[in-house]
């Protein structure tokens, strides 16, 4: 590789990264349009081993802004992150998947006994399967699934 085709490959990396930060940011902060978009036109999104829904990101969208209220609070990690540029011989091709690790600790709508809203009383967590597409706006998304994992209520 050249000089040139490594730093591309490194601006494509901090790219997609900012996407799949922005991704937990819009969820966390209920940034619907914001969530929105980060996705390509046909973008999906595959939430049903979380008990959700799969569909083009904007009905997911409606989806995650009518059930995130039972979260008021709620905080994505996302970490471990494998990205996986497509090659186009000796330069970077325009899709990438991410294979990434999260820990999604919640807050259940109400409040503790003093009143207060602290800690969460609920943690999901598993893996993300991101693929994006390089576009004339940047990187997007063009699917994202979950791989729910396990989950923790507590009292």
């Amino acid at each position: 590789m050249t000089q040139r085709v490594d730093l591309a490959t490194v601006m494509d990396r901090l790219a997609i990264d900012e996407v799949v930060s922005g991704y937990a940011a819009a969820v966390d902060d209920g940034d619907w349009p914001g969530y929105r978009a980060l996705f390509t036109p046909d973008g999906r999104a595959d939430y049903r081993s979380a008990g959700g829904i799969e569909g083009p990101a904007g009905e997911v969208a409606d989806w995650l802004r009518r059930t995130m209220t039972l979260f008021p609070v709620r905080q994505h990690l996302i970490v471990n992150r494998l990205v996986r540029l497509a090659d186009e011989g000796s330069s970077p091709g325009d899709t990438a998947r991410v294979r990434a690790d999260f820990l999604n600790p919640m807050r259940l709508a109400g409040e503790d006994f003093d009143g207060t809203v602290t800690a969460p009383n609920f943690v999901a967590a598993g893996r993300y399967a991101f693929e994006l597409a390089r576009t004339a706006d940047g990187w997007r998304l063009s699917g994202v699934t979950v791989h729910e994992k396990w989950r923790r209520l507590s009292e």
